[in-house]
């Protein structure tokens, strides 16, 4: 069975890449401060800044694809990637790496698909960018980026807020932000499927229709609860024009069963949830 190493495999996406790809190879992960649900054996404790380690590792495992989903220090994020990058060059290692829909920060005139040129504003973006290129640099054809939304979840930090915000009964929320998202599950299953298929390049993954921001949490909240919730509508950088902020795909490698609508997602965050 083919081996496959999650860095972050205690985080939101790392948990549901262990859940979703432990059928199908041989799963090693990785966790900062909290134990993830794999036999003592395949986890090891690794803080980001731990080269020695992070190779150690990668040595000792020889996996067939690895996965990074880490989050941390920008610098310390590139420095270990970079590492990384150079420890598996002489492999047949292949890296996914998540990347962000804030590559494209700087350019809210429309929504972007994997043909467009990078462009970021935001420090984040920015980080981003340099990482996907210096990755690719390295490993060429066996660096693959996985451009993401926002990830939401059951058990996300995101659905959390908005349970906060439902009690409060207060919730602000953006009018002019066009958007798509995706979930930790569905991401999960179509990352098992790049990865089984041997897929290259670049993907944006997301929904594959757009959302204001505002109607979105409108729905994902009338779908949670029946109470009547106070929304504060809020205009992106107080300008009134709309900022087209989706990742589309013009690539065809997915099936349909694993490409959704934001309301699809929003069905199977709250699913099986009854209301408040």
């Amino acid at each position: 069975m083919r081996k496959l190493l999650v860095f972050g495999a205690s985080g939101l996406v790392g948990k549901a890449l262990v859940e979703e790809c432990k059928n199908s190879f041989d799963v090693f992960g990785t966790y900062a401060t909290r134990p993830v649900d794999l036999p003592v054996e395949k986890q090891f404790q690794l803080e980001i800044s731990d080269m020695d380690k992070m190779k150690e590792i990668v040595q000792s495992i020889k996996p067939d694809r690895i996965v990074s989903c880490l989050r941390g220090d920008f610098n310390q994020q590139l420095e270990f990637h970079r590492e990384l990058s150079l420890e598996i060059e002489n492999t047949e290692s292949v890296l996914y790496y998540f990347s962000t829909a804030n590559v494209f920060d700087g350019d809210f005139t429309k929504h972007h698909s994997e043909k467009d040129t990078p462009n970021a504003a935001s420090p984040y973006g920015q980080f981003k960018i340099e990482c996907e290129n210096m990755l690719q640099e390295v490993l060429k054809e066996r660096a693959v980026m996985i451009r993401i939304p926002q990830i939401w979840g059951k058990k996300s930090p995101r659905l959390d807020q908005i349970r906060s915000g439902i009690e409060n009964n207060s919730l602000d929320v953006y009018s002019n932000l066009e958007c798509n998202h995706l979930t930790d599950e569905l991401l999960a299953k179509q990352l098992k499927y790049i990865i089984l298929q041997k897929l290259t390049g670049v993907f944006h993954l997301g929904a594959i229709d757009m959302m204001t921001q505002d109607i979105f949490i409108e729905k994902l909240v009338s779908s949670l609860t029946d109470k009547e919730i106070k929304y504060h509508y809020r205009l992106l950088q107080d300008i009134p024009d709309t900022y087209y902020f989706g990742l589309k795909s013009i690539r065809n490698d997915l099936p349909g069963s694993l490409l959704k609508t934001n309301r699809e997602m929003i069905d199977d965050i709250v699913s099986p949830d009854a209301p408040l």
